[in-house]
């Protein structure tokens, strides 16, 4: 069962802005995100995932009204499904869900538009009815969105071409994976940019040899 949530989206997702432009408290979430999805070994992950859920649900509370608050809670949620797995990572992902309908409301360009972004790729990796919510069709609209509001982004590509890889059209998959390379670095998202790039490298390998 774990492996119909392993992706639970996990959202491996990042945000888009300047590390400058936000309060300190969602930089600290975001940064010790990505040491945790990038650079901890998976065992450790799950209990370092749960404690940082519980810093994010701090900042969302401490920020009312801040989309970007709750955005990073929903991709810290995801990240918790992911690195837990199993039927009770599908409470997670909900939650995860939640948070960035949530965010969304509020303001759905924050970000850059991560909150689609998550969205999307939760619709895509969460498992369909009757076990889950996921949902293909909804997953498409949501990525498109996101490319919509930022179209040369690393993270609205990648997911975008994961998605179309999912889907079996490889070739687009391979287009949209090298755009999400030659995104711009991100200030302050050193990390994150790393560990992304890889995952886009395995990516077009993928792709390129179902091609």
């Amino acid at each position: 069962m774990k492996n119909l949530v392993i992706a639970c989206v996990v959202c491996l997702l990042s945000a888009t802005a300047r590390a400058a432009d936000l309060p300190p408290e969602i930089v600290r979430i975001q940064t010790e995100w990505a040491r945790i999805n990038y650079k901890l070994p998976e065992k450790e992950q799950e209990g370092a995932f749960k404690t940082l859920a519980g810093q994010s649900r701090a900042v969302a509370e401490k920020l009312p009204g801040r989309a970007e608050a709750l955005i990073w809670e929903g991709i810290v949620l995801a990240g918790y499904a992911k690195a837990r797995g199993g039927f009770s990572a599908l409470s997670l992902a909900e939650k995860a869900r939640d948070r960035l309908l949530e965010a969304e409301r509020i303001d759905p360009n924050a970000l850059a538009g991560s909150a689609y972004t998550s969205l999307g790729s939760l619709h895509y990796k969460v498992p369909g009815w009757p076990i889950g919510f996921g949902d293909k069709k909804k997953a498409r609209e949501y990525l498109l969105k996101a490319l919509a509001i930022n179209p040369n982004g690393i993270d609205a590509n990648y997911f975008w071409g994961d998605f179309l890889k999912e889907q079996g059209d490889y070739s687009a998959a391979a287009a949209a994976y090298r755009k999400a390379l030659s995104a711009h670095p991100r200030p302050g998202r050193e990390d994150a940019d790393a560990g992304r790039r890889v995952e886009i490298t395995n990516g077009i390998k993928d792709v390129e040899s179902r091609m």
